[in-house]
């Protein structure tokens, strides 16, 4: 029931791929000033990752998601009335803190309800569930944005809303009882925190490591948009319809994928063999630009995230203990909100700058060396 209600609430999720051509297109941005309100998305998701991982240990997640869904549904209402440079960064800046407090606070609750022996394949489900809503929003909201920019907005509003509705429907018993159980464990346990994260210096590191790829991976939202459409010149529908084939493909290989590779590799493999991929799935961006060349890259860059982000929180997930998950998973949070920061400013630089082949070469060369790293880190952590 967590995957579904993941895959309601993303398949209402179309603002963000979109919202670098919405500013550049329709609010005629310049490319520095959408990576600017970009970066604020950054700036909000790694308040919010932080936030909700203090808050889950707190209070638990089911309040923190609840509230998370119900609270940014109206944020995407109010966004098209304010069309400035400053207050784009704002509003943008609220919703990603309020919405990214749902992460960690949905991390923990795989953690709750999954087997330890399940978790990567908990971890994966949850991810197909977000894919396939991703697959069905930036194709619709493709053809949306086509007629108006302001359906994005709200279809947002709506599949938040629907999310929240069903997930306080269903989990609200079911915390209940968790929390009667809670109840009868002996005060030591209860007490017990565990170790922190941020005292944990091997998962730090980890964690830069994690934003270095994530500062790569996730152009993915951000300039590959701004790429199809200056570069390859392909209309708004069909890059929403690409956009929307990588989370059709993510559903479709996740799970043989996740399992193949649990079965013949060790995870720092895995997590080696992801960041490579998705270093040649941009290399192969500077040798062409037909709709073919597109989806293949396309493809690569959604094995290398299979075999790269469900490893990453499971790593995350077996390096914490009880009373500190949510800490744990707000870090990992964290370690991804920096590249929502970093990455929409400092692409849009670059190609402004030197163009999109410099991008996808630099890419290309962080990734590879950022592959090596975390095959020799993750290896020492996990014996």
């Amino acid at each position: 029931m967590l995957s579904i209600v993941m895959l309601i609430n993303r398949s209402g999720s179309m603002v963000l791929p979109f919202l670098g051509v919405y500013m550049t297109d329709h609010l005629k941005f310049s490319l520095e000033n959408a990576g600017i309100v970009l970066s604020f998305y950054g700036i909000g998701s790694v308040l919010g990752s932080w936030l909700g991982g203090y808050l889950t240990d707190k209070f638990g997640e089911y309040y923190i998601q609840s509230w998370s869904l119900f609270l940014s549904a109206p944020i995407f209402l109010i966004i098209p009335f304010f069309p400035s440079v400053e207050m784009m960064a704002v509003l943008i800046f609220l919703q990603s803190t309020i919405s990214d407090t749902f992460r960690p606070a949905n991390s923990v609750a795989i953690t709750k309800y999954a087997r330890p022996e399940n978790l990567t394949k908990a971890f994966s489900l949850n991810r197909m569930a977000v894919n396939l809503g991703f697959s069905i929003g930036p194709a619709l909201g493709g053809v949306l944005s086509g007629i108006s920019y302001n359906f994005l907005f709200v279809f947002n509003f709506t599949g938040a809303l629907i999310a929240g509705i069903i997930y306080v429907i269903f989990f609200r018993k079911r915390n209940k009882i968790f929390r009667e159980k809670k109840k009868l464990e002996t005060f030591e346990v209860v007490k017990k925190t565990g170790k922190s994260p941020y005292k944990d210096y091997p998962f730090l590191v980890f964690s830069f490591l994690c934003t270095i790829f994530a500062i790569c991976f996730f152009q993915f939202f951000n300039t590959i948009p701004l790429f199809y459409k200056d570069v390859a010149k392909l209309s708004q529908s069909t890059i929403g319809f690409i956009l929307g084939y990588s989370g059709f493909i993510i559903v479709l290989l996740e799970m043989p994928l996740v399992s193949i590779a649990e079965r013949t590799l060790k995870i720092p493999q895995i997590l080696f063999l992801g960041a490579v991929l998705a270093g040649l799935s941009y290399l192969m961006l500077i040798f062409g630009s037909n709709i073919t060349w597109l989806v293949l890259s396309m493809t690569v860059l959604c094995i290398a995230e299979i075999w790269a982000l469900p490893f990453m929180s499971t790593v995350t997930a077996l390096r914490s203990e009880n009373g500190n998950k949510g800490a744990y998973m707000g870090v990992n949070g964290i370690a991804f909100s920096f590249s929502f920061i970093i990455t929409p400013f400092l692409g849009t630089y670059v190609v402004s700058r030197f163009g999109f082949d410099s991008l996808w070469l630099g890419s290309f060369a962080v990734l590879t060396i950022t592959s090596f790293l975390l095959f020799v880190v993750v290896k020492k952590m996990i014996k």
